[in-house]
C-alpha cells in the first residue's frame, strides 16, 4: 500500500522536500508469540500436569475412578486447551489488528504531509506566473484604453468640415422662413422633377456647384420636399460635429424592390438590407449620441419621419433607375445610418 501511494507521487528512492518517511506496513513480527499465547501455553501445560497427576497418582477407589472412561478423560482434556487456544487467538488477531491500525494511520499521515508539501511548492511556483498573468492584463487594458481615448480625441480634433455648403444651409434656412407662412409661391409652383428632386437630396458638392444649388432652389419651392430636405440638413450637420460625413460612408446598396417594399409599409427584416452602412465607428458614435442627446435624438426620429412619408409618395411614380440614384444620396445615407441605430431594419 505504502510503495503504491508514495510512487505516484515521486520516483523510487526519493522523497519530498520537508517531508518525513512513511512507515512500513510488515505488520507483527513473523511467527512471533505475545504474551497472551505464551500464557495459553503455560496455562495448558500446567493444565496437563494438573491432570496427569492427578490420573497417576490420585487413589484407585475414589471418584477418581471415573477418569478411566476414555471419552470423559478426552472431553476433559480437549476443552479446556481448545478455550484456552481461542482465547489466546483472539487476543493475537486484536493485537496485531491494533498494530496494523497504527500503522496504517501513520502512513495516512505521511502521505498527507507529503501532499500538504508539494501543494505548497506547486503554489509558490504558481503564484509569480499568476501575478505576471495579472500584470500582462492590466497592461493591455490600459493600452486599449489608451487606443480609445486617442481615437476619440483624434476624431474630435478632427478640422470641422461642413456636412453641406454653407451657401445651400443659408438658402434652406432662409426658404424654410416663408415656408412656415404658407405662401402662395410653394402652392403655385410647377411640380418638381425627379431629377431635381434627387439632386436636391443630394445636397451641393461644393459652393461652385452651379447645378446643385438651381435643384435645390426648385426643391425648395415644393413644400414636401422642403421639409425633407430641412430635416436631413439638420442631422447632417449634427453629425458632422462627431465626424460623421456622408461622403465617407460605402454602404451596401440594396436593390429598388427593397425600397419599393420600404415605400408600401414594410419593416423589420423584410427591408434589413436598407440598413448598409457598414462603418462601425459612424455607428458606435451616432448610437452614443442618440442616447445622450435628446435634441440630437428628436432631429433624427423627425427626419426619420420625413423621409418615411417623402419615400411613400416618390415610389409610386419612380423607376427603379431613379430609387437607385436617391438610395446613393447623402439624405439616403444618413436615413440608413440613423435606420439602423434607430431600429427601424430590426
Amino acid at each position: 500500500m505504502t510503495g503504491s501511494s508514495t510512487g505516484s507521487s515521486s520516483s523510487p528512492g526519493s522523497k519530498a522536500p520537508g517531508s518525513r518517511p512513511l512507515p512500513r506496513l510488515d505488520g507483527p513480527g513473523s511467527n512471533g508469540l505475545g504474551g497472551a499465547e505464551l500464557l495459553a501455553i503455560g496455562l495448558g501445560a500446567l493444565w496437563l500436569l494438573a491432570a496427569a497427576g492427578l490420573y497417576l497418582f490420585g487413589p484407585e477407589d475414589g471418584g477418581l475412578s471415573q477418569w478411566t472412561d476414555v471419552i470423559t478423560g478426552v472431553l476433559a482434556l480437549v476443552l479446556p486447551l481448545a478455550m484456552l487456544w481461542v482465547a489466546a487467538s483472539a487476543a493475537r488477531s486484536a493485537r496485531v489488528m491494533r498494530e496494523e491500525s497504527e500503522q496504517l494511520q501513520a502512513a495516512i499521515d505521511g502521505l498527507r504531509q507529503t501532499y500538504l508539501t508539494q501543494a505548497q511548492q506547486h503554489a509558490a511556483v504558481a503564484e509569480p506566473s499568476v501575478t505576471k498573468r495579472l500584470e500582462e492584463i492590466a497592461e493591455a487594458t490600459r493600452k486599449t484604453e489608451t487606443a480609445l481615448a486617442t481615437f476619440q480625441t483624434s476624431r474630435r480634433d478632427t478640422p470641422a468640415r461642413p456636412a453641406i455648403p454653407a451657401a445651400a444651409a443659408e438658402m434652406t434656412a432662409a426658404e424654410q422662413g416663408s415656408l412656415a407662412l404658407g405662401t402662395d409661391a410653394a402652392d403655385t409652383a410647377p411640380p418638381l422633377a425627379a431629377e431635381q428632386f434627387i439632386r436636391a437630396m443630394n445636397f451641393p458638392e461644393t459652393a461652385e456647384d452651379h447645378e446643385g444649388f438651381a435643384a435645390l432652389r426648385a426643391a425648395l419651392q415644393d413644400r414636401k420636399a422642403a421639409q425633407v430636405i430641412q430635416a436631413a440638413q439638420d442631422v447632417l450637420t449634427l453629425l458632422s460635429q462627431d465626424g460623421i460625413y456622408m461622403d465617407d460612408l460605402r454602404p451596401d446598396m440594396a436593390r429598388p424592390e427593397i425600397w419599393r417594399q420600404f415605400g408600401q409599409g414594410a419593416r423589420g427584416r423584410a427591408v434589413a438590407a436598407l440598413g448598409g452602412v457598414r462603418d462601425r465607428t459612424s455607428l458606435a458614435l451616432t448610437a452614443a449620441r442618440m442616447k445622450q442627446d435628446p435634441i440630437f435624438r428628436d432631429a433624427a426620429h423627425h427626419f426619420l419621419r420625413r423621409f418615411d412619408q417623402m419615400f411613400a409618395d416618390f415610389e409610386t411614380e419612380a423607376t427603379d433607375s431613379e430609387i437607385s440614384a436617391l438610395s446613393d444620396t447623402r439624405t439616403a445615407r444618413a436615413f440608413m445610418l440613423l435606420g439602423r441605430v434607430a431600429g427601424t431594419f430590426d
